[in-house]
């Protein structure tokens, strides 16, 4: 059980190193659903982002009425 908790640790963190990589962690405006749920599914991803997996999102959030 051990040996699995650290390897998903593991995974995350490289996750995050490619979505640093990216500078998805540069932009300092409001971010988007979108920009939010391409870091999310870029750490999901871990290490096969250096395989050539680059995951999107891409999210449509309608306007507030007036």
């Amino acid at each position: 059980m051990r040996a699995g908790a650290v390897v998903i640790v593991i995974w995350l963190l490289l996750g995050l190193v490619a979505a640093y990589q990216r500078n998805y962690f540069k932009n300092t405006g409001d971010a988007s659903c979108a920009e939010a749920g391409t870091v999310i599914v870029t750490t999901l991803a871990g290490p096969l982002n250096w395989l050539g997996v680059n995951p999107k999102i891409k999210c449509e959030v309608p306007e507030p009425s007036k």
